[in-house]
């Protein structure tokens, strides 16, 4: 079972990190990529961390069993396969905003898709401290642990820095790839219901995967920037493998 909870620790540190540059994503859409923006996404995010350490600490101490942390864990990815489409109207409210320059929308639309972060974000940060109470048998070998644990996870946001942001985001997009990092850990948690605490333990949670199958098909997939008179819309790293792909062909005749 140990060898699971450091996969979940890496599975749900590489998520972390995706959640984060998908949020610059969603943002950067409407907001741009500037420092500020960057500044206030990165710090939000710490804040959802930091309270997820403080709660999951208290919360590991007077449940200290794999159940509780894999439910947890459940819901937090669950919750963040959800964000993209709830943030989506907000976005194209906070886009025509920005059109008519209605700065206390854009303002309110900003605050509010980082605040759909808050659930998720925070849930992932308690995973750590709870995977180290229950690696923990013996005080001696604590120290040993709570760094291998860090480490695993500090690999997974490594790969989660790279995997969105080079491969996944342009080709697939961004709500999709929340969705494939949702229910990557997702799986991953429903997997440690049934191992630590039975089948029947693990099939309720089931239906989350079926309600992100069902936003996935019904959810929409057009453009958040969708303003009037708009002839185009792709994503930047899109737009440079096309103008490569064509150069290429141009020069090999």
């Amino acid at each position: 079972m140990r060898k699971f909870l450091y996969f979940t620790v890496f599975v749900s540190g590489m998520t972390t990190m995706a959640a984060e540059f998908g949020a610059s994503r969603l943002l950067g859409n409407i907001f741009g990529t500037s420092n500020p923006v960057w500044a206030v996404i990165i710090g939000m995010i710490l804040v959802y961390l930091t309270a997820g350490y403080f709660l999951g600490g208290r919360l590991a101490d007077r449940s200290p069993h794999h159940k509780t942390m894999y439910t947890l864990l459940a819901w937090g990815a669950f919750m963040l396969g959800v964000v993209p489409y709830i943030a989506s109207p907000v976005l194209r409210l906070a886009a025509d905003a920005f059109d008519t320059l209605q700065i206390g929308i854009l303002a309110g639309a900003f605050a509010g898709v980082l605040v759909l972060f808050t659930i998720p974000v925070t849930l992932f940060g308690m995973i750590s401290p709870f995977a180290i109470r229950l690696s923990v048998q013996d005080a001696g070998h604590a120290g040993n642990v709570s760094g291998t644990i860090y480490g695993i996870s500090t690999i997974g946001s490594f790969i989660g820095t790279f995997l969105p942001t080079l491969l996944l985001i342009p080709t697939i997009g961004t709500t999709r790839t929340f969705l494939v990092f949702s229910l990557t850990l997702l799986f991953v948690a429903i997997a440690g219901l049934g191992l630590s605490a039975g089948r029947r333990a693990a099939l309720p949670y089931l239906f989350m995967v079926l309600a992100l199958a069902l936003l996935a098909f019904f959810g929409g997939r057009g453009g958040i920037k969708s303003s009037s008179g708009q002839i185009y819309e792709a994503n930047l790293p899109t737009i440079i493998s096309r103008w490569l792909n064509s150069t290429a062909r141009a020069i090999l005749g």
